[in-house]
């Protein structure tokens, strides 16, 4: 494993699932994913349930900024009833620790280059890549290293935009590190 096959150009951690993201320069990948990514969620202040994206696209609109009251006012102005952000003890993905895309990969969806039953809407990447060669697809079933992590590439999502990956080493991973397959 010594190829660089790409760098970083961006890190984004999405601390409220569902909620926008935000950039950072550096983060702490853990066996589950980017530290603070996905460590909250919104729910309905009365019941508890959980409130998603799906049902309430709405919450795409709103960055989180990491003080949860304030947050949950937001959300509950943008949303026009009373919600709260719940902790989680893990962070809530839904298919894998890590969610990798390449710039050239958004550049061929928005030019229409999709495969079909696929979607070319926002990705929500962990890391973004600069991948000028190749395809990151092609990287399933292969481990790449980013910075001090190591990650093992395990498939595409089904919107088909880049691929997920699980941690096999915990690490720190800086904008502008290599990526090595």
């Amino acid at each position: 494993m010594s190829d660089v096959v790409a760098s970083v150009a961006s890190i984004s951690v999405f601390p409220v699932k569902s909620l926008a993201g935000r950039s950072v320069p550096v983060a702490v990948v853990e066996p589950a994913g980017l530290r603070g990514d996905r460590a909250y969620s919104v729910v309905e202040a009365d019941t508890g349930e959980r409130v998603t994206v799906k049902t309430t696209p709405e919450l795409h609109q709103v960055a989180a900024t990491g003080d949860s009251e304030a947050d949950a006012r937001t959300l509950s102005e943008v949303l026009g009833r009373p919600v709260r952000l719940a902790a989680s003890d893990s962070p809530q993905v839904d298919a894998a620790a890590v969610h990798l895309v390449s710039r050239q990969a958004i550049d061929r969806a928005s030019a229409g280059d999709v495969p079909e039953g696929c979607s070319a809407d926002d990705p929500r990447a962990n890391v973004l890549l600069d991948l000028p060669d190749g395809d990151e697809r092609t990287w399933v079933g292969r481990t790449v290293r980013i910075g001090d992590a190591e990650l093992h590439v395990t498939r595409t999502p089904k919107h088909c935009l880049g691929v997920y990956a699980e941690v096999r080493r915990p690490g720190e991973i800086t904008v502008g590190d290599a990526v090595r397959l």
